[in-house]
Protein backbone atom coordinates (compact mmCIF):
# COMPACT_ATOMS: atom_id res chain seq x y z
CA UNK A 1 0.00 0.00 0.00
CA UNK A 2 1.08 2.86 -1.05
CA UNK A 3 1.75 6.08 1.47
CA UNK A 4 -1.46 8.70 0.43
CA UNK A 5 -3.32 5.49 1.02
CA UNK A 6 -1.67 4.27 4.21
CA UNK A 7 -2.37 7.87 5.57
CA UNK A 8 -6.02 8.06 3.74
CA UNK A 9 -7.10 5.19 5.51
CA UNK A 10 -5.74 5.98 9.24
CA UNK A 11 -7.32 9.63 8.78
CA UNK A 12 -10.33 7.46 8.11
CA UNK A 13 -10.14 5.23 10.66
CA UNK A 14 -9.61 8.04 12.90
CA UNK A 15 -12.60 9.98 12.35
CA UNK A 16 -14.78 7.27 12.29
CA UNK A 17 -13.17 6.63 16.19
CA UNK A 18 -13.46 10.16 17.16
CA UNK A 19 -17.41 10.20 15.44
CA UNK A 20 -17.96 6.96 17.30
CA UNK A 21 -19.86 6.05 20.69
CA UNK A 22 -16.02 7.00 22.22
CA UNK A 23 -16.47 10.52 21.09
CA UNK A 24 -18.57 11.01 24.17
CA UNK A 25 -15.45 10.54 26.48
CA UNK A 26 -13.40 13.18 25.74
CA UNK A 27 -16.85 15.76 26.01
CA UNK A 28 -17.41 14.13 29.31
CA UNK A 29 -13.75 14.79 30.55
CA UNK A 30 -14.15 18.03 29.54
CA UNK A 31 -17.05 18.87 31.59
CA UNK A 32 -15.84 18.85 34.46
CA UNK A 33 -12.66 21.18 34.09
CA UNK A 34 -14.79 23.62 32.06
CA UNK A 35 -17.82 23.81 34.76
CA UNK A 36 -14.60 24.68 37.17
CA UNK A 37 -13.48 27.75 35.00
CA UNK A 38 -16.80 29.13 34.85
CA UNK A 39 -17.33 29.18 38.65
CA UNK A 40 -13.64 30.35 38.69
CA UNK A 41 -14.50 33.18 36.04
CA UNK A 42 -18.05 34.59 37.87
CA UNK A 43 -15.54 34.29 41.34
CA UNK A 44 -13.01 36.06 39.97
CA UNK A 45 -15.06 38.37 38.26
CA UNK A 46 -16.84 39.23 41.90
CA UNK A 47 -14.01 39.58 43.32
CA UNK A 48 -12.70 41.82 41.08
CA UNK A 49 -16.03 43.68 41.77
CA UNK A 50 -17.13 43.25 37.96
CA UNK A 51 -20.65 41.47 37.19
CA UNK A 52 -23.12 39.45 39.22
CA UNK A 53 -22.17 36.13 40.32
CA UNK A 54 -25.48 35.50 40.81
CA UNK A 55 -26.77 36.21 37.51
CA UNK A 56 -23.51 35.36 35.61
CA UNK A 57 -23.72 31.74 36.93
CA UNK A 58 -27.64 31.25 37.84
CA UNK A 59 -29.83 29.51 36.01
CA UNK A 60 -33.15 31.98 36.60
CA UNK A 61 -35.14 28.42 37.62
CA UNK A 62 -32.54 27.60 40.34
CA UNK A 63 -33.27 25.85 43.69
CA UNK A 64 -30.54 27.38 46.16
CA UNK A 65 -30.80 25.91 49.25
CA UNK A 66 -28.99 27.29 52.27
CA UNK A 67 -28.37 24.47 55.00
CA UNK A 68 -28.39 24.99 58.79
CA UNK A 69 -31.30 26.08 61.34
CA UNK A 70 -32.56 29.86 61.54
CA UNK A 71 -34.63 32.17 59.36
CA UNK A 72 -32.02 32.30 55.96
CA UNK A 73 -31.65 28.58 55.75
CA UNK A 74 -34.43 26.50 53.55
CA UNK A 75 -34.83 25.97 50.05
CA UNK A 76 -35.33 28.95 47.20
CA UNK A 77 -37.46 27.83 44.12
CA UNK A 78 -35.70 30.63 41.01
CA UNK A 79 -32.65 33.43 41.19
CA UNK A 80 -35.15 36.56 42.04
CA UNK A 81 -37.08 34.19 44.75
CA UNK A 82 -33.37 33.82 46.37
CA UNK A 83 -32.13 37.74 45.44
CA UNK A 84 -34.96 38.84 46.89
CA UNK A 85 -35.68 36.68 50.65
CA UNK A 86 -32.08 36.21 51.44
CA UNK A 87 -29.32 38.36 49.40
CA UNK A 88 -31.08 42.16 49.14
CA UNK A 89 -32.35 42.19 52.42
CA UNK A 90 -28.68 41.13 53.85
CA UNK A 91 -26.51 43.48 50.88
CA UNK A 92 -28.58 46.63 52.04
CA UNK A 93 -27.17 46.11 55.81
CA UNK A 94 -24.00 46.36 54.57
CA UNK A 95 -21.43 49.31 53.89
CA UNK A 96 -19.33 47.64 51.67
CA UNK A 97 -19.85 44.29 49.05
CA UNK A 98 -18.72 40.80 50.37
CA UNK A 99 -15.38 40.31 49.06
CA UNK A 100 -14.80 37.00 48.30
CA UNK A 101 -11.21 34.94 49.24
CA UNK A 102 -11.64 31.82 47.09
CA UNK A 103 -9.55 28.84 49.53
CA UNK A 104 -10.44 25.80 47.05
CA UNK A 105 -12.78 24.54 43.87
CA UNK A 106 -13.01 21.33 42.71
CA UNK A 107 -15.24 20.18 40.01
CA UNK A 108 -16.39 16.33 40.02
CA UNK A 109 -18.59 15.26 36.43
CA UNK A 110 -21.74 18.16 37.36
CA UNK A 111 -21.07 19.33 40.54
CA UNK A 112 -18.39 22.06 41.49
CA UNK A 113 -17.64 22.79 45.10
CA UNK A 114 -16.57 26.40 46.22
CA UNK A 115 -14.58 26.94 49.62
CA UNK A 116 -14.30 30.18 50.64
CA UNK A 117 -14.46 33.51 53.08
CA UNK A 118 -16.46 36.20 52.72
CA UNK A 119 -15.57 39.82 54.31
CA UNK A 120 -17.27 43.25 54.69
CA UNK A 121 -18.18 45.95 56.62
CA UNK A 122 -21.83 45.99 58.22
CA UNK A 123 -23.61 49.60 58.24
CA UNK A 124 -22.95 50.10 61.17
CA UNK A 125 -18.75 49.79 61.01
CA UNK A 126 -18.75 46.51 62.14
CA UNK A 127 -17.12 44.06 60.28
CA UNK A 128 -18.52 40.93 58.70
CA UNK A 129 -16.87 37.86 58.13
CA UNK A 130 -18.20 34.38 57.58
CA UNK A 131 -16.72 31.00 55.77
CA UNK A 132 -19.17 29.45 53.03
CA UNK A 133 -18.72 25.90 50.88
CA UNK A 134 -20.99 26.04 48.09
CA UNK A 135 -22.08 23.04 45.65
CA UNK A 136 -23.35 23.85 42.21
CA UNK A 137 -24.73 21.37 39.98
CA UNK A 138 -24.02 22.32 36.79
CA UNK A 139 -25.93 22.56 33.13
CA UNK A 140 -24.63 23.91 30.21
CA UNK A 141 -22.89 26.70 31.70
CA UNK A 142 -25.79 27.49 34.57
CA UNK A 143 -26.22 26.30 38.25
CA UNK A 144 -29.32 24.62 38.37
CA UNK A 145 -28.75 23.70 41.75
CA UNK A 146 -26.86 24.64 44.40
CA UNK A 147 -26.58 24.26 48.29
CA UNK A 148 -24.61 26.65 51.38
CA UNK A 149 -23.08 25.95 54.03
CA UNK A 150 -22.60 28.83 56.14
CA UNK A 151 -22.58 29.87 59.76
CA UNK A 152 -25.76 31.73 59.94
CA UNK A 153 -25.35 33.29 63.27
CA UNK A 154 -22.79 36.20 61.85
CA UNK A 155 -25.64 36.75 58.64
CA UNK A 156 -28.38 36.67 61.01
CA UNK A 157 -26.73 39.00 63.51
CA UNK A 158 -26.44 41.46 60.82
CA UNK A 159 -29.86 40.92 59.80
CA UNK A 160 -31.45 41.49 63.25
CA UNK A 161 -28.37 44.27 64.09
CA UNK A 162 -29.24 46.90 61.35
CA UNK A 163 -32.38 48.17 60.36
CA UNK A 164 -32.77 48.53 56.78
CA UNK A 165 -31.57 51.15 54.27
CA UNK A 166 -33.48 53.83 52.78
CA UNK A 167 -33.28 52.28 49.60
CA UNK A 168 -33.55 55.36 47.61
CA UNK A 169 -31.72 55.30 43.90
CA UNK A 170 -28.60 56.59 45.22
CA UNK A 171 -28.80 53.15 47.42
CA UNK A 172 -26.82 50.12 45.53
CA UNK A 173 -28.87 46.81 45.18
CA UNK A 174 -26.11 44.94 46.48
CA UNK A 175 -26.72 41.99 44.47
CA UNK A 176 -23.01 40.74 44.09
CA UNK A 177 -22.60 40.44 47.80
CA UNK A 178 -23.88 36.65 49.37
CA UNK A 179 -25.64 35.44 52.59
Amino acid sequence: MNPAKRLTGSLLLSLTVLSGPWSGVAAAEATPERNQRLVERAFANWSAGRGSLFDDLLSPTVVWTIQGSGPAAGTYHGREDFLTRAVRPFAQRLATPIVPRVQGIWASEDQVVVRWRGTATARDGAPYRNEYVWIFKMAGERATQVEAFLDLVPYQDVIDRIALADLSPATPTGERQAP
